[in-house]
């Protein structure tokens, strides 16, 4: 079964575009001009993931977000015309998954879609060999995605929570910066690719009591991150 992908943008020529390149592709779109409608028809259906933009009217692809990630967890990706450093950090942190800048090609457009939906679909459907990991006050339960800390359940981007279990698997092994992107995010590293330090500090801001002085994802100064 293919894919359901929400796509909103206020300009409809991209809409139009983004549609052709996806159903070329075998998925199935919907779309919405911005992020009002997108919360209405996200609501009324159910979505595999969501390209959303970030500067439209009556509300924002930032606004928008932080709206979708309080009750779905389905990968995000933003789009703008936007490509500053600034721009793509604060995009993270409101919980999308992946960003990409206009203009953009119909490759670069379905190779980010594919991936995205990937991760999605593999910790949606696989069994894991461990399903629940309990660190002190922390668990991690694979096969239903839930992370409770301190009695509360936690709710975790898909990317967040893909960082924690990597983590959580590899208890005590480090892990670089570049090892944790190429194995999350399946794509050559970047240097400038700020991506994971950003998950990392929102999934600190989560589970973490004092994110300044993290008791489970640890900093190893000059080698990486480690539980």
């Amino acid at each position: 079964m293919k894919a359901n992908i929400l796509v909103v943008d206020d300009d409809k020529s991209i809409r139009n575009l983004i549609k052709v390149y996806l159903e070329n592709e075998g998925y199935n779109v919907k779309e919405a001009a911005n992020g009002a409608e997108a919360l209405i028809i996200i609501n009324e259906n159910k979505f595999d993931l969501v390209i959303l933009d970030v500067m439209m009217p009556v509300l924002d692809g930032i606004s928008a977000c932080m709206k979708i990630r309080e009750n779905y967890t389905m990968p995000i990706i933003f789009l703008s015309a936007k490509d500053e450093e600034i721009h793509k950090i604060e995009g993270l942190t409101v919980g999308a998954d992946d960003y990409i800048a206009k203009p953009f090609g119909s490759m670069e457009l379905i190779a980010r879609v594919k991936a995205q939906l990937r991760r999605y679909k593999k910790f949606n459907t696989e069994p894991q060999n461990s399903s629940i990991v309990t660190i002190e006050d922390l668990t991690i339960n694979f096969d239903t995605h839930e992370v409770i800390v301190r009695g509360e359940k936690v709710k975790l981007t898909p990317k967040e929570f893909d960082i924690l279990e990597c983590l959580a698997k590899n208890r005590g092994m480090v892990f670089s910066v570049q090892k944790l992107y190429e194995s999350i995010w399946n794509e050559q590293f970047a240097v400038a690719d700020t991506a994971v330090v950003v998950h990392i500090t929102n999934l600190r801001q989560k589970i973490e009591l004092d994110p300044k002085n993290p008791k489970y994802v640890k900093t190893v100064w000059g080698v990486g991150y480690k539980i």
